[in-house]
C-alpha cells in the first residue's frame, strides 16, 4: 500500500523534512532512488540529457561501490548526489546505531548532504542522530511517488498517476532499478516531454 500523492497531514507530522519546494515557480524536482546500476541509470542519464534536465540521484552506497564508473557518470552530468543508506534499510525495522552506521558507511562513498530513508521510513530518534553525525542534512521526502516500482500497476496507469499529481515546486520519486524498469522506460520519456510542453523547469535538489 503506498499513496502516490503524499496528504498534507504526513507533511505536518514531519516538518523539518522536505516534501516539496516552493510552488510560487515553474521548477520541478525529479529524482531518483536505488541506483546506480547498469542498463537503468544509463538510460536516465540519456533521457534526461535529450531535456538538458538536471535531476537527483539518492544512491544506495553498495551499487556505488560495485559501479563505480556509472556513479562517475551520473556526477560528471552534473547532476546532484544523494545518500540513500549502504544497505537499503528500513527505518522502522532497524536499531537507531545500525541504522546511523550504514547511513555513515555510504557517505564514505557518497559524501552528501542530502539523504532519503528507503521505503520513507525513518524513526524520530534516527532524524535527530543523522543529523547530529551531519550538521545540515536535509532529508529529502516527496509529494508524488511514481509507483514505477509496483509490478503491479501497468506503465499506462503509472504515467497517469505522476501527471495528474505533479505540480511546480513537485519532488517526484522515480527509481533506477532493475524492478522499476518495465515502467520507468515508459513513463520517463513521456513524462519529460508533458512537463516540458507544460514550460517547467527541471531542477536538482
Amino acid at each position: 500500500m503506498y499513496l502516490v500523492k503524499t496528504p498534507r497531514l504526513l507533511k505536518q507530522l514531519y516538518p523539518s523534512l522536505l516534501w516539496n519546494k516552493a510552488r510560487d515557480n515553474q521548477r520541478i524536482y525529479v529524482t531518483f532512488d536505488d541506483g546506480p546500476i547498469p542498463i537503468v541509470t544509463p538510460f536516465v542519464l540519456n533521457i534526461l540529457e535529450q531535456y538538458r534536465a538536471k535531476a537527483t540521484f539518492f544512491c544506495i552506497g553498495d551499487n556505488v561501490n560495485k559501479h563505480p564508473d556509472i556513479f562517475e557518470q551520473v556526477k560528471n552530468a552534473g547532476h546532484a548526489i544523494g545518500n540513500h543508506t549502504f544497505n537499503h534499510l528500513k527505518g522502522w525495522k532497524t536499531g537507531d546505531k545500525t541504522y546511523l552506521d550504514n547511513f555513515l558507511k555510504a557517505d564514505e562513498l557518497v559524501g552528501s548532504n542530502l539523504f532519503r530513508p528507503p521505503y520513507g521510513r525513518i524513526k524520530r530518534s534516527q532524524i535527530k542522530l543523522l543529523r547530529e553525525a551531519k550538521p545540515g542534512l536535509d532529508i529529502v521526502m516527496w509529494d508524488v511517488l511514481s509507483g514505477d516500482f509496483d509490478q503491479k500497476l501497468s506503465p499506462e496507469d503509472c504515467l497517469t498517476n505522476v501527471l495528474k499529481h505533479t505540480e511546480p515546486g513537485s519532488i517526484i520519486v522515480f527509481h533506477d532499478s532493475l524492478k522499476a524498469f518495465d515502467r520507468l522506460e515508459y513513463v520517463l520519456p513521456k513524462a519529460m516531454e508533458e512537463w516540458s510542453r507544460r514550460g517547467w523547469e527541471f531542477a536538482s535538489l
